[in-house]
């Protein structure tokens, strides 16, 4: 019981407050995502921003989070009497880094999250674009995820 009690005073949550008063949330919230091209990029950006600042507050940026993102789109499954498409991938790398705003430009903390989907495919046009689409924007969602608890747990070990 005393040990169970010892080794719960030295668990911090991650996004709470820690025990020395600095959140994460806070450092989370202060960072500035810079501009992804293309469409995936903009779903990206905007999850990113969301998952980084849900509050709307926009607080002075201390960090800055460059974002580079390659997608690949391919037919893995094709059905052998029509010769058609039955299903697609979408596969997304995004490469991050986060700097700081002052001081200087060395990575506070990089990496590449990778992200792969598949939908179905049909004989419509218009139903094979929204769902390719709708890929990207899971895709998007998963990256933004991965992206931001991999921050968080590096701004955490910088101050400890």
């Amino acid at each position: 019981m005393i040990l169970a009690v010892g080794l719960a005073s030295c668990v911090e949550p991650l996004y709470g407050p820690k025990f020395d008063g600095v959140s994460v949330a806070a450092d989370l919230r202060a960072i500035k995502v810079e501009p992804i091209p293309d469409r995936i990029g903009h779903y990206l950006e905007n999850e990113l921003i969301f998952a980084l600042n849900g509050t709307g507050s926009t607080p002075t940026p201390k960090y800055r989070l460059v974002v580079t993102v390659h997608e690949r789109l391919s037919t893995p499954i094709i059905n052998s009497v029509t010769g058609e498409a039955q299903a697609g991938d979408v596969n997304v790398d995004a490469d991050y880094r986060l700097y700081k705003i002052a001081g200087d430009q060395q990575p506070i903390a990089s990496g590449n999250v990778t992200e792969f989907v598949v939908y179905d495919r049909s004989t419509q046009r218009l139903s094979n674009v929204r769902a390719a689409r709708d890929a990207e924007i899971r895709n998007a969602k998963m990256l933004a995820d991965q992206i931001r608890t991999r921050i968080a747990v590096a701004l955490d070990n910088r101050k400890t």
